[in-house]
């Protein structure tokens, strides 16, 4: 939400104008990482319900059944741009957080970016090269 005030000539008129965000939809941009060098691969369909398992998990049958979508999936790296309802978010990012395991190995996802715009997830500084 963005907001910004004004004062109108001599007159004291004040006015306070704010926008919402039009989107309904957050994206993250997240990876999973092993602690140690594991040989456990995941296809999207398993990515995807080990989000599942981590939301019910942490909030029950209610929360297995907030609906998210899993944009994009690199199975090298096991990342992924998923998208989430604004009301949704910080449970979802709770239960990404609070991952600790996947087949008795230790893990964790990273939150790398979040955004209420997709565009913005396609540039990171972070991982920017210069040549």
């Amino acid at each position: 939400m963005a907001c910004h005030e004004r004062m109108e000539d001599d007159s004291g008129k004040y006015e306070r104008i704010v926008h919402k965000n039009g989107s309904s939809y957050h994206y993250l941009k997240i990876s999973l990482e092993f602690e140690e060098d594991t040989s456990i691969r995941l296809n999207s369909a398993q990515f995807k319900q080990l989000i599942i398992s981590s939301l019910k998990q942490l909030f029950g049958e209610i929360g297995a059944a907030l609906p998210f979508d899993v944009l994009q999936f690199e199975e090298n790296t096991l990342s992924a741009v998923l998208r989430v309802y604004n009301r949704d978010l910080v449970k979802v990012w709770s239960a990404l957080t609070l991952l600790g395991s996947y087949q008795s190995e230790m893990c964790a996802f990273r939150v790398q970016q979040v955004s209420p715009f997709l565009l913005a997830l396609c540039g990171n500084s972070r991982t920017l090269k210069l040549e």
